[in-house]
């Protein structure tokens, strides 16, 4: 662990200004970003929302990628589920976990770019971690196997967000995105060729399904998919 990694998480602003703890530096920083994205992020911005000097900051947090990794620790402390919550089955206590992390992305978009980055794993993603593996003790896995299912739901609750911020991002409602896709489709099949697409659109609007029913049923998919595989090889 080198030393930067050490002191981001065990310094602390001085409590001579007390609007200066690095709690509040952090929740500046996410204002910023939830606002503006993460590349507004900078310590001398988080300083002047603060009302502190630039150095005042540099003090406790020695750089920018120092601030990221503590910004993502704090989505992470969102995600965990308070013990007395979490479900007893395993299924539903990893489905909780999952729809928490995606309720956390969607809150917090710029939080996508920091998960291909570097960053430093802290305290609250390490027992955000330990909270999920623990969640599939009663599958009955070795650690190994968990670790490699957790990686899975996250893998899969992550891609879903990036494609729901896709949509935001163009601005369109779900209704809006629906009638795009079918007129889209009509067009590229009118010439036949194509007869299980033509089939789906028959359907009309109803096959495209909204956020929420397109993240759960895909969900209860893949749970389906790693109980039978666990059945099977158990």
């Amino acid at each position: 662990m080198d030393e930067r990694t050490v002191s981001v998480w065990a310094k602390d602003i001085q409590r001579r200004r007390p609007h200066l703890t690095r709690e509040a530096v952090v929740a500046a920083a996410v204002s910023i970003a939830d606002a503006e994205g993460i590349s507004a992020v900078s310590i001398r911005r988080v300083a002047a929302e603060l009302g502190a000097r630039t150095m005042s900051l540099y003090t406790h947090i020695e750089s920018k990628e120092g601030l990221f990794d503590l910004m993502a620790d704090a989505i992470a402390a969102e995600v965990i589920v308070p013990p007395e919550q979490l479900p007893d089955g395993w299924r539903e206590a990893i489905s909780m976990i999952a729809r928490r992390e995606r309720e956390a992305m969607q809150r917090h978009p710029w939080a996508q770019e920091l998960v291909g980055q570097k960053t430093t794993i802290g305290p609250s993603a390490i027992a955000h971690i330990e909270q999920s593996l623990a969640a599939l003790d009663g599958l009955g896995v070795d650690v190994p196997t968990a670790a490699r299912i957790v990686s899975a739901v996250d893998e899969y609750m992550l891609g879903c967000v990036i494609r729901e911020d896709m949509h935001r991002r163009h601005g369109l409602t779900a209704d809006e995105r629906r009638a795009t896709k079918l007129m889209y489709l009509r067009s590229m099949t009118a010439g036949g060729g194509h007869p299980h697409v033509e089939a789906l659109l028959e359907l009309g609007p109803e096959f495209v399904m909204s956020g929420n029913e397109a993240f759960e049923q895909g969900l209860t998919w893949l749970l389906d998919g790693i109980e039978h595989n666990v059945a099977k090889n158990g």
